[in-house]
């Protein structure tokens, strides 16, 4: 209970706080590219529930979101993308996540269903059992994820075969060892990877 507590009154403060930033991303997204501001996909959360995840949109909506992953300097992230991405600013929309409840501030990263099909079924029981976050210690390792994958010959084998499952890893460790001291030590960590 202290954590939802935690979650919704820092997600409340931060879109408050947040909100003139918000209203500046959406006007360079709607002036940099033709399309939505906001960019929705499924995610597998809690108990196995499916939700809409939801960022600022980073891409041209001409090409299509419809790969899965992100690969190196991919031709489908727009300008104002590449800065969105690179301090993690497309990822604040997420606060509204955190208050409907279908995610927390702090816990595994959300996957599509297609790389949830490849958890292991005892693996899969233990990342589940908690609310996904928007940030955990692998998402401060992976920080450059798809700059490694785009260095890959085969990045949707390296994800799925070798980044996952060190991903997959963490997200165990967190689940069993999560405490709200481990949560604010996350996210001061998180807040200082992005910075620099």
């Amino acid at each position: 209970m202290t954590k939802r507590l935690f979650d919704i009154a820092a997600a409340l403060i931060g879109l408050m706080l947040l909100a003139p930033l918000f209203a500046l991303i959406a006007l360079t997204i709607k002036l940099d590219s033709t399309g939505p501001v906001f960019f929705r996909q499924t995610r597998v959360g809690r108990r196995g529930k499916t939700f809409n995840i939801f960022k600022f949109r980073t891409m041209a909506m001409q090409t299509g979101e419809t790969r899965q992953l992100t690969v190196g300097d991919d031709c489908r992230i727009t300008r104002v993308g590449h800065f969105l991405r690179h301090y993690k600013l497309d990822e604040l929309p997420q606060l509204i996540n955190v208050l409907h409840g279908t995610m927390s501030l702090v816990g595994p990263r959300p996957e599509v269903p297609r790389y949830v099909a490849c958890y292991p079924p005892d693996v899969r029981a233990i990342v589940l059992s908690v609310a996904p976050g928007i940030t955990d210690w692998a998402s401060i390792l992976y920080r450059e994820e798809s700059t490694l994958l785009g260095r890959a010959i085969d990045p949707e084998n390296t994800y799925v075969n070798t980044i996952l499952p060190i991903k997959l890893n963490y997200y165990v460790r967190y689940v069993r060892e999560r405490s709200f001291w481990t949560d604010l030590q996350i996210i001061c960590k998180t807040l200082v990877a992005i910075m620099h």
